[in-house]
């Protein structure tokens, strides 16, 4: 008697069809679907002795859990800033579980070819010069883990100390300075050992989520010649605000720092000729954050990072003793010695099929859309009284709450929070809570190729049908 596995083999076109099938129906009603669905459904508690076989797995699946997902590929997802993924990198994700080739980089494959012709067409999109090398991650925070990483090592040699040979015990306080840094960056320096108590921040500008400069060069002469690592920021979440990368620049000539900039979905900016001007001189950045599954709009787990010391790469991340891999090519290493993972999917494959259908071109146009509805949303909130916009929508995200500021601190919050509870439960519409400044907000994230002026409208009636009467 066959197993089920052996069955689902004999069986496996038929079995990719009735999936196939599955997808076209999700796909199909995504834009009209209600963006979310609690499951309220009971788990199971014990494993199938014999197992339900692939179809009978599937069909478990369709009955209990598929209509209760969040339509979050859909075009009215505004919460996080979550893109959606276009035809041709769903494409290149299923091809990647087909394929299933390990990305580590090892020979016998064209799969890390691929990846580094795929991290050089990014590298062009964002319009990085050519010592920039880059590696697939999985997101935004191990992307900024291995930019800290490498300013880490880069601290260490300061000091005469290869710490990811020897560690960090003996040397001095490591000072991180930054003005709005992510929490991805925080918890980045909790893994490697530095702590995020080591992090300064540093005064904004006025009404800005941008670092002061004047403030800035002070914190480092505070450091009387000792080097530290400056983190900027390239998109912060609730106003996309910029840190301005020309007086960065011209404080390295000045000053010993590391610059690590965070550009995880900011970074896109440098696709559209309208928004390039904000990253202006982050050319000059040691390392690079970029989270792939925002703006690219690629399937989850896709990120690169960019740096433009290869050498501290692989001091870092080498496999050290892993005899059956051989000698390290230092001029051409591969991704197992790059970054953390050993292993893992080939992620670079759908980013490789959307940026070769679509061009930059096609990702300039999804970034301005994306602006453009952000910019509509924002003009609407503005001319509402009884809301209130708390920055300027300067590109993708709209940041509001409700105008009735009088209330008491902890009445308001009660109250925001309640009006987005009953905005998000209508499901035409989702957004994110957020606090700017101190005061409990709302996020519009717009980051989804899929997102039309009618999404817009269909989102605001649903802002102002839950909005308080009085």
């Amino acid at each position: 008697m066959k197993t089920p596995l052996l069955q689902d083999a004999a069986n496996t076109p038929e079995l990719l069809q009735q999936t196939l099938a599955e997808a076209i129906r999700y796909l199909a009603q995504v834009d009209d679907a209600k963006v979310t669905t609690p499951h309220a459904g009971q788990l199971l508690t014990s494993l199938d002795a014999q197992g339900l076989g692939a179809a009978g797995a599937l069909h478990y699946f369709q009955d209990h859990y598929a209509q209760t997902l969040s339509a979050s590929p859909g075009p009215r997802y505004f919460g996080l800033v979550t893109g959606g993924s276009t035809p041709a990198a769903i494409m290149g994700d299923w091809l990647t579980a087909a394929y299933d080739q390990n990305a580590a980089g090892l020979d016998g494959t064209s799969t890390p070819a691929i990846e580094r012709e795929t991290v050089n067409l990014l590298r062009q999109l964002f319009d990085l010069p050519a010592e920039f090398s880059g590696a697939f991650v999985s997101g935004a925070t191990m992307s900024n883990f291995v930019g800290l990483a490498l300013a880490r090592q880069w601290w260490g040699r300061q000091h005469g100390v290869n710490v990811a040979a020897d560690g960090l015990i003996g040397l001095p306080k490591l000072t991180i300075l930054s003005g709005a840094p992510h929490s991805s960056v925080f918890k980045a320096l909790s893994m490697l050992g530095i702590g995020r108590n080591h992090i300064q921040l540093v005064p904004l500008m006025a009404q800005r989520e941008a670092i002061d400069i004047e403030a800035l060069r002070q914190a480092l002469r505070d450091q009387h010649g000792t080097p530290c690592i400056v983190v900027g920021n390239a998109g912060t979440v609730n106003t996309v605000d910029f840190d301005d990368f020309g007086a960065l620049a011209a404080l390295k000539h000045e000053f010993n720092f590391w610059l690590h900039i965070d550009g995880a979905f900011g970074g896109f900016a440098a696709a559209s000729p309208h928004y390039a001007y904000l990253l202006a001189g982050w050319q000059i950045a040691d390392s690079i954050a970029i989270d792939l599954h925002k703006w690219l709009n690629v399937p989850y787990d896709s990120a690169v990072q960019f740096s433009r010391h290869l050498d501290l790469q692989i001091e870092v991340f080498q496999n050290a003793g892993a005899a059956y891999m051989g000698d390290i090519d230092r001029r051409n290493p591969p991704f197992v010695h790059l970054t953390p993972e050993s292993s893992r999917r080939w992620r670079a494959l759908p980013a490789w099929f959307t940026l070769m259908a679509y061009g930059k071109a096609g990702h300039s146009n999804i970034v301005e859309q994306c602006c453009a509805h952000a910019k509509a949303l924002g003009e609407r909130i503005a001319a509402e009284p009884r809301l209130k916009l708390l920055a300027p929508v300067r590109m993708n995200v709209a940041c509001f709450t409700l105008a009735n500021l009088e209330n008491e601190a902890a009445d308001f919050a009660a109250n925001v929070s309640r009006y987005l509870a009953a905005v998000n439960a209508e499901g035409k519409a989702y957004f994110t809570p957020t606090v700017y400044k101190g005061v409990p907000a709302i996020r519009a994230a717009f980051s989804n190729w899929r997102t039309s002026a009618a999404d817009v409208v269909m989102a605001w009636q649903s802002l102002l049908a839950h909005l308080p009467r009085s």
